[in-house]
């Protein structure tokens, strides 16, 4: 079963209505799960807090509820590893923020391939992976 990093997006699309994927093995860095718990608890509209505005009341709070509490098929890394590997990223990567830097190393550390939204897809971290020699791909999310 391959192990795919999913970006905060797809871990909140995952979450509130499932991205319809059940033979991988899921995990998320530790600031994209951070952005996607603020997301849901803030509720304050745009790219990341948006799926809790489309789904019902009853809906959003049980989401929003389980993101809070992650469930344990969703792999975090584990800190001693990852901040030896943070490391090693950022002294081949200067131009990164903290956030690219940890889910660099996430995906070096636990994962065979990293799964970024469309979204992410347009930033740096495309070719970062790609000079870590991390395979990664865009997953396309129904927004209707």
């Amino acid at each position: 079963m391959p192990r795919v990093l999913v970006d905060d997006r797809l871990l909140i699309e995952e979450l509130t209505v499932g991205l319809g994927i059940d033979d991988v093995a899921y995990a998320t860095s530790t600031y994209w799960y951070f952005r996607a718990c603020r997301a849901a608890v803030l509720v304050a509209g745009g790219h990341l807090s948006g799926p809790f505005e489309r789904i019902g009341a009853d809906r959003q709070e049980r989401a929003i509820e389980q993101l809070l509490r992650l469930r344990e098929d969703i792999g975090l890394p584990e800190p001693r590893t990852a901040v030896s590997t943070m490391v090693t990223v950022a002294s081949r990567h200067p131009q990164l923020n903290l956030l690219n830097i940890e889910a660099t190393a996430a995906a070096i550390d636990t994962t065979d391939v990293v799964w970024l939204s469309a979204k992410a897809s347009e930033g740096v971290l495309p070719s970062v992976l790609e000079a870590e020699g991390v395979p990664w791909q865009v997953h396309h999310i129904d927004t209707t």
